[in-house]
């Protein structure tokens, strides 16, 4: 007996130095928010372990699923422009920055209540899968450089949805973004920004694998944020 508790110890004890190890890895390599992302998350506050950025509750909540290994506030400048205009926005905070991990972290904010729900990249994709299953008071869907998969095929949903990509994306896997438009309901709205990549969607600096902005990341974060509320009002 002695022996099986201590090899049931050495494995206890493996397995969390394991799982340590994994968490050390994973925030190591977390984009982090860029000094403007943090001056714009100011006045935010955290509910759930959520960033929530205070519009008019009367109006349909904005929850967003960031990109994977993002920190939720590198999306603060668009976010906060979206929710001085009256969209209360909340933008999830997953496990290992991860929205695979935990695609129905939106039911901690959601609350029955009417929402709109989008997501960048990884996220985008877990937003999509989300949507698909949550379609009560469900009013509308956007995407920032993601497409959705199978488990996430919103076709049949009758919401609008909104698809912003950046020209330079080097992340974004094209052949299968373009092959995703079978899982997006006919009248989805697409629209291109001129000169924005990938990491563009935040601001967290560079990420592997993308390609140079040829516009600033203030003026993609300003067309997002044009872009999302043009879209939102004509849903609102």
């Amino acid at each position: 007996m002695k022996k099986i508790f201590k090899w049931l110890v050495g494995i206890f004890v493996a397995i969390i130095i394991i799982i340590g190890a994994t968490f050390a890895v994973v925030k190591h390599k977390e984009y982090q928010p860029s000094d403007s992302a943090i001056k714009s998350a100011a006045t935010t506050t955290t509910i759930s372990n959520t960033v929530k950025f205070q519009g008019d509750d009367t109006k349909p909540a904005v929850i967003f699923y960031p990109g994977a290994l993002v920190e939720p506030k590198s999306y603060s400048i668009w976010a906060n422009e979206v929710s001085r205009a009256g969209y209360t926005v909340y933008i999830i905070r997953f496990p290992l920055d991860l929205a695979v991990t935990e695609v129905n972290a939106a039911n901690k904010v959601q609350n029955g209540g009417p929402y709109i729900i989008g997501g960048h990249s990884l996220g985008g994709t877990m937003a999509a899968r989300y949507a698909k299953k949550n379609t009560k008071e469900l009013k509308g869907v956007f995407l920032l450089g993601s497409y959705p998969e199978k488990k996430g095929n919103l076709s049949n949903v009758n919401v609008p949805v909104l698809s912003i990509t950046g020209s330079e994306d080097g992340v974004l896997n094209q052949k299968a973004y373009k092959k995703a438009k079978k899982y997006l309901p006919k009248n989805t709205e697409y629209v291109t920004i001129n000169g924005g990549n990938h990491a563009g969607f935040g601001s967290y600096g560079k990420q592997k694998g993308d390609n140079p902005a040829k516009i600033s990341n203030a003026d993609q974060q300003r067309v997002i944020a044009d872009l999302l509320l043009h879209w939102l009002n004509k849903i609102d």
